[in-house]
């Protein structure tokens, strides 16, 4: 049976911001117009040569610092970021749900939203309007669902990311600390939900900082360090390992995303 998810030296390196770059005319001007030679460009790796299977019907918790590469492997296993070497490949329909905001007009309704991230995620337009309702319903927004979202809070941006996710019947699902935000009766839900996907053995990889939910829920654990798979395995001996190394005094910080800007 083929792997429905499976990365082959992926790697993802970003430019890096440095205050030598001119960021207004007059730093130019001053400091920039007189300089001989161009100075290298500077680039960080979020993600170096990550190999990676993950079996259909499974559940993987990526576990790490920050910094440490776990959110870009999601945006690449999702096909929102392009890897900078490497292969990716994902075997069926992915829905992901990394940034709360993703994917949201701010100045169109929550209805015309559901539409539009229906129809990036595969659905035709008769398939999202047999559907609407029952997103509405899950997201509990019926009497705001003609609103702008820029209107909504935090907790309404991830109901309704949420409820669209997962009703689209994907085949991988990727969540990147979705359920950190929200009231509690909304979380449950949504473990509910999850839960009736990994019976119905669907791909799950969400990325936490929960080392209980990653020990106990999880049926694979990878833990990112520096933009490498530092060990993947049975959670239980994944969180361990993580948890006595992160126990100690934290030495040279990883290379993550963080503060650089994306290059071919």
């Amino acid at each position: 049976m083929r792997a429905a998810i499976q990365l082959v030296g992926v790697s993802k390196r970003y430019r890096r911001q440095t205050d030598r770059h001119a960021t207004s005319l007059k730093t130019y001007l001053v400091r920039d117009l007189w300089r001989r030679r161009p100075e290298p460009e500077e680039y960080t790796w979020a993600l170096r040569d990550v190999d990676l299977e993950v079996a259909r019907g499974t559940t993987v918790a990526i576990v790490g610092r920050n910094g440490s590469g776990k959110s870009t492997l999601l945006l690449v296993i999702g096909g929102l970021l392009a890897a900078t070497s490497g292969s990716v490949r994902v075997d069926g329909r992915s829905a992901a749900l990394i940034e709360l905001a993703a994917g949201f007009h701010p100045e169109l309704t929550g209805r015309e939203n559901v539409l539009i991230n229906g129809v990036l995620l595969g659905l035709s337009r008769g398939e999202i309007r047999r559907r609407f309702d029952d997103i509405v319903r899950f997201a509990e927004l019926e009497a705001f669902i003609d609103q702008p979202v820029r209107t909504y809070s935090t907790g309404m941006y991830m109901r309704l990311g949420f409820s669209v996710a997962v009703h689209v019947d994907p085949d991988v699902l990727l969540f990147d600390e979705v359920l950190a935000v929200g009231d509690l009766s909304f979380v449950h839900k949504c473990l509910d939900r999850m839960n009736a996907f990994k019976r119905a053995g669907k791909t799950i990889v969400l990325v936490t900082h929960d080392l209980n939910t990653a020990a106990t829920w999880a049926d694979r654990a990878v833990w990112m360090d520096r933009g490498r798979v530092r060990m993947a395995g049975e959670p239980p001996a994944v969180v361990d390992a993580y948890t006595k190394e992160a126990a100690d005094p934290p030495g040279v910080v990883g290379e993550g995303a963080a503060g650089g800007s994306e290059v071919p």
